[in-house]
């Protein structure tokens, strides 16, 4: 008869949901499962939906987007300046990245041309209700880049992320001129 040493297992960083899942999982031989297991092919055909939808109307619209790269979770959108807003006549690049548990979560949303509004900053952070607090899953990418280019022409001075920016926005000669410099100055944003 083969004598075996008593095998000790560390159970002290697991725990006891963890554990009793291991033991009811070992009683019926089935596979643990993780706790925050995503399922990535409903998202990947919600996106891959999302931009045949866009791709069929937006073009009218001012506002596209792709994907960049191989990832569909990652996408460069553009959206032009409405007419007889200070950005008519000028066109913004947006990064845009969805995270795993879209649409339940909203993506993350940045201008990488530089902006100057009263509701970006300088590093693209663009604070938007609907991109924070206010998101819905009933939201997809068509709406928000409508959003955010409805939010150039009227931004949220109460809540801005540039307060000179706000401060600017009702002398409309100069905030014009400050958009144009910006615009025209300014380089890629880093990310």
């Amino acid at each position: 008869m083969e004598v075996r040493p008593n095998q000790t297992v560390d159970n002290s960083s697991t725990s006891p949901e963890q554990h009793r899942r291991r033991a009811a999982a070992a009683a019926s031989k089935q596979p643990v499962s993780a706790t925050n297991a995503v399922d990535t092919t409903s998202v990947t055909q919600r996106l891959q939906k999302e931009l045949m939808a866009l791709m069929m109307s937006s073009g009218d619209l001012g506002v596209s987007a792709f994907p960049e790269g191989e990832s569909i979770f990652t996408w460069i959108g553009t959206i032009k300046g409405g007419e007889g807003t200070m950005y008519e006549g000028l066109s913004y690049k947006l990064s845009l990245r969805f995270p795993l548990d879209y649409p339940f979560k909203p993506p993350q949303v940045k201008f990488e041309t530089a902006c100057f509004h009263p509701n970006v900053d300088q590093f693209g952070n663009i604070c938007l209700d609907i991109l924070q607090d206010k998101w819905s899953s009933a939201y997809d990418c068509r709406t928000i880049l409508l959003s955010v280019q409805s939010l150039l022409g009227e931004p949220n001075p109460e809540s801005p992320l540039n307060t000179y920016a706000a401060a600017l926005w009702n002398n409309k000669e100069d905030y014009r001129k400050m958009v144009q410099e910006q615009y025209f100055g300014g380089k890629t944003l880093e990310s």
